[in-house]
């Protein structure tokens, strides 16, 4: 063990190499052998690179077609989407004009049907103004006729006498006692 802790500690006491630089000696830096690695690398290497990267191409072109298809899909719905707009779009202008030309039918039916019950109104306003005219013309004739009649019986029991009234009221018994025989 001690010789393995004296090679540690005589590192220290190495010789430096020198200065650092290019060292253009072709044997000692070995580019034979490199040239070498880096051949044998390359021709195996070769094959895997082109299955690694024909793996890779193969990846791409495989999202590029699922790209494809999934961008076809959504110009498809796309597609469909705008078809049913314009579907719906039509059919909302229909029930819109439907629905103005309902509200314009509505409207004119109100205003017939408000102009024949203005009319039945008018009417029965017409009617009823009549009616109070005939009744108070009947309850003025009906007055007139009651004053007329009280005036008449008082001026007849003023004038008449007690055998005047006998005598007219047996003259009336006995215009009915003929008119009764006439309709006998």
């Amino acid at each position: 063990m001690k010789n393995f802790t004296d090679s540690f500690v005589y590192l220290g006491h190495w010789p430096s190499a020198g200065s650092f630089g290019f060292n253009t000696d072709i044997l000692a830096t070995n580019p034979i052998n490199l040239s070498v690695v880096f051949g044998v690398l390359i021709f195996f290497g070769k094959g895997v690179l082109n299955d690694l990267l024909d793996n890779r191409k193969q990846r791409i072109l495989n999202t590029i077609r699922n790209s494809e298809e999934l961008r076809e899909g959504a110009i498809q719905q796309l597609e469909n989407a705008r078809a049913r707009l314009r579907k719906v779009e039509t059919e909302a202008d229909l029930f819109r004009v439907n629905g103005y030309s309902e509200i314009e039918r509505e409207k004119l039916n109100l205003i017939n049907s408000t102009y024949r019950t203005l009319k039945q109104l008018e009417n029965y306003k017409n009617e009823t103004i009549l009616f109070e005219q005939q009744r108070t013309i009947n309850q003025v004739r009906e007055r007139v006729f009651q004053q007329a009649l009280q005036g008449a019986i008082g001026t007849l029991n003023s004038c008449l006498s007690n055998e005047l009234h006998l005598r007219t009221i047996n003259a009336n018994i006995g215009m009915f006692g003929t008119m009764k025989e006439i309709t006998d």
